[in-house]
């Protein structure tokens, strides 16, 4: 049972389609918005529509945990997904690990789980950066003169934030008080290497008062959406079983031709997309792992023109904030 459910979120369908596909396929997400569009609260509502943990991944968790010493006498196992927050002070040990005595850092607390980093720029910049390889890896390994220690860190990573320092550019009704070059360099503390290991990158609109005003609650339950997300891990479980993992998003590249097969159009929708975007190599992988995953929520087995079309949607913003 979770304290937070999807139906409190008003509005937002764009962002929640979002989450319900980074859900499905294990993608990493960044939402962007101004403040008070509701980044904390979707993210915070991400382990609801997760699949339910099975035993191994619970006896999993339950070890790295026991090892934090964060398991109490009464709790013999962790039953659900962790949901990990560190405030954007923390050091980059306490976020990979370490200690003299080596303990899990936050990245591996989350196994299994989701690790949210809100005010993503806020975080130094050598504590983002040591993210990079453990995201690609779903491991780190913490080295000291007598003992090297490996932990899992497979996880999700939501990071939330604003698009400038006052927060309002690209506002449709507020007026920005930053200057452009306050903007670059507010934007710039994200580095390209780790915006491409987000998957999804989400404009979060401002919430419209209509949403709010609704007398009927017509928004989906997280019980909803997690039976679609459930479905499309099934499907990814059932076509991966015989390569060591289970989620569109840990595809190789030279497993893509594979398992990601197009049709025609979605094939020259691609090709354009490509030419006209400037995309990386890792860009090009993400959306197709996206796209991957988008198939499979609509029990397709081919990626589609639509398919295609909606996952590049979730690289819109990189145009608006980033010039890309």
């Amino acid at each position: 049972m979770f304290d937070f459910d999807f139906s409190d979120v008003k509005g937002q369908k764009f962002a929640k389609r979002a989450l319900e596909i980074a859900a499905a396929g294990g993608h990493n997400v960044l939402l962007i918005g101004s403040p008070g569009a509701g980044k904390s609260m979707l993210a915070k509502r991400l382990p609801s529509i997760l699949p339910t943990l099975n035993f191994n991944e619970a006896i999993e968790i339950t070890k790295i945990h026991s090892v934090a010493g964060e398991v109490g006498p009464n709790c013999a196992l962790v039953r659900s997904r962790p949901f990990r927050s560190p405030h954007h002070t923390i050091s980059a040990a306490g976020l990979a690990g370490g200690g003299s005595v080596i303990k899990p850092g936050e990245i591996s607390m989350a196994h299994g789980g989701v690790l949210f980093l809100d005010e993503l720029p806020e975080f130094k910049r050598d504590v983002k950066e040591i993210l990079r390889q453990p995201m690609e890896d779903g491991k780190i390994t913490i080295s000291r003169a007598s003992l090297t220690v490996t932990y899992p860190c497979s996880v999700m990573v939501v990071a939330a934030m604003n698009p400038c320092p006052c927060g309002y550019f690209g506002h449709p009704k507020r007026q920005c008080s930053c200057s452009h070059h306050q903007v670059s360099k507010y934007l710039s503390k994200v580095s390209g290497p780790l915006l491409d290991r987000l998957d999804l990158h989400v404009d979060v609109a401002p919430i419209e008062f209509n949403d709010l005003n609704c007398e009927v609650n017509s928004e989906e339950t997280s019980n909803d959406i997690r039976r679609r997300v459930e479905h499309a891990r099934k499907i990814q479980q059932q076509r991966y079983a015989n390569f060591g993992f289970n989620e569109n998003s840990k595809l190789a590249a030279a497993q893509l031709k594979q398992f990601c097969v197009l049709a025609s159009s979605a094939t020259k929708t691609l090709e354009l997309a490509f030419s006209n975007m400037g995309m990386s190599a890792r860009t090009y992988s993400k959306i197709l792992k996206v796209a991957r995953t988008i198939a499979d929520l609509a029990g397709q087995e081919k990626i589609s023109s639509e398919h295609v079309l909606e996952s590049l949607q979730y690289r819109g913003s990189d145009s608006k904030y980033w010039g890309e």
